[in-house]
């Protein structure tokens, strides 16, 4: 049923009043925006397709790229993980995803992005406050990312046909509950990784020249322990230039034959 149809033929506007024919305007405009069918059809085959090609094309590699992305061992909630997963598709695609310009990739990636813009107001907003909620940083190769977002977009389009406003859900509280309990986790998870090769590269500098520190202090003090005990041997064997044995053998000398 069209806007038209479902708020009524508007009364002649030369004789409607301002208030009356605001009115009128108002309902019409919501009634034009809240079409049943507007979100239900808007995911088609076509899109999984695209996204398929996408992952097809994509070379095999062990290539790892960092991405943000929903936890599910946070999350359980499956129409909330799809929420906050499209809003963090959107700023993947945008971010994360390039390819070059006019190439069939670079293509299907702007009718992907046209499609996240249109589906957007299929979507509520929950507390801003709450966007990093849930999320933490995934390592993997973009052939694994794609297939993040091709579920996405599948699960998302089934959910849409079955029922239009499944997606009116607010999610906030469970959000919330996301920060409370997972976001230590979620730290935890960011910086572990990284903390053993970090520790590494501080620390075994730094014992090297301790030891090389250590080592050189030890050869001097035994160089020079080395050359005291030397000298002492060799003091015994030198004898002072006025000693009685000096003396005895000079006389010897001056004596006649």
């Amino acid at each position: 049923m069209t806007a038209r149809g479902a708020a009524g033929r508007c009364p002649p506007t030369t004789w409607l009043g301002p208030r009356l024919l605001l009115t009128c305007l108002l309902v019409s405009t919501s009634v034009t925006e809240a079409v049943p069918e507007y979100c239900s059809h808007l995911i088609r085959d076509g899109h999984l397709t695209i996204l398929q090609q996408l992952i097809d094309s994509q070379m095999q590699t062990s290539c790892k790229i960092p991405f943000e992305f929903v936890d599910q061992n946070q999350l359980n909630d499956r129409v909330c993980y799809l929420k906050k997963a499209f809003l963090l598709v959107q700023d993947i695609m945008e971010d994360t995803l390039r390819f070059k310009d006019n190439t069939p990739n670079a293509n299907a990636t702007m009718q992907l992005q046209e499609l996240s813009i249109r589906l957007k107001s299929c979507f509520t907003k929950d507390d801003e406050e709450q966007d990093k909620a849930c999320v933490r940083t995934f390592t993997e190769t973009p052939l694994q990312l794609l297939e993040k977002i091709k579920n996405v977009f599948n699960e998302t389009k089934n959910l849409l046909t079955n029922d239009w406003k499944v997606f009116s859900k607010n999610c906030s509280d469970s959000f919330a509950k996301c920060s409370s309990h997972g976001h230590g986790r979620q730290h935890v998870q960011h910086s572990d990784p990284q903390l053993p090769g970090f520790v590494f590269h501080l620390l075994v500098p730094s014992i090297i020249l301790v030891l090389l520190a250590v080592g050189g202090l030890l050869f001097y003090r035994w160089k020079r322990r080395s050359h005291r005990e030397l000298q002492t041997v060799d003091s015994p064997m030198e004898q002072p230039e006025d000693s009685p044995l000096t003396q005895d053998g000079e006389r010897q000398v001056e004596l006649p034959v």
